[in-house]
């Protein structure tokens, strides 16, 4: 058994200081809501033996706002689809058993969504969701073989 947890970026601001979209900062409500996030991921003991994020400056900031997370920085996860970000789940080494994954919408939230059937329809900045997969091995991580153990939003710690 796998555990997959997907968590989209912060709220970051709308422009960057170079004027690019990979370079938005977190703005101040994303950098209390990836700390609230962050208390509650701990609250739950939910931890991980694998982080991967996107390298996009608000990825970054999310994680390093969230707690005490080491984050493998993984140029893919830049506004992958669902199909890239699942080609980089079956690529994890087996011996990983609890994956997080700190990317972008829409790629982020329709993963959630098919993986689960859960019906997951809007997936804001800085929601979390945590999935049981009934895998042993990464590689055969198929879309609906997933349960929804919890989805977590930063409205609803507020």
């Amino acid at each position: 058994m796998k555990s997959l947890t997907l968590m989209r970026h912060a709220k970051a601001a709308m422009d960057s200081p170079d004027g690019s979209d990979f370079g938005r900062p977190l703005n101040a409500r994303g950098r209390a809501d990836a700390v609230r996030m962050g208390e509650d991921i701990r609250k739950f003991g939910i931890r991980f033996d694998l982080v991967l994020a996107s390298p996009a400056r608000r990825v970054v900031e999310t994680v390093e706002s969230v707690g005490p997370l080491t984050a493998s920085l993984d140029p893919r996860l830049y506004n992958a689809s669902t199909g890239q970000l699942l080609d980089v789940i079956r690529e994890i080494d087996d011996g990983v058993d609890r994956l997080l994954m700190v990317g972008h919408n829409p790629g982020i939230g329709q993963l959630a969504a098919q993986l689960t059937a859960s019906g997951i329809d809007d997936f804001p900045t800085a929601a979390l969701a945590e999935i049981e997969l009934t895998v042993d091995d990464w590689r055969e991580v198929e879309m609906g073989s997933g349960r929804l153990i919890r989805f977590i939003t930063p409205n609803d710690l507020a």
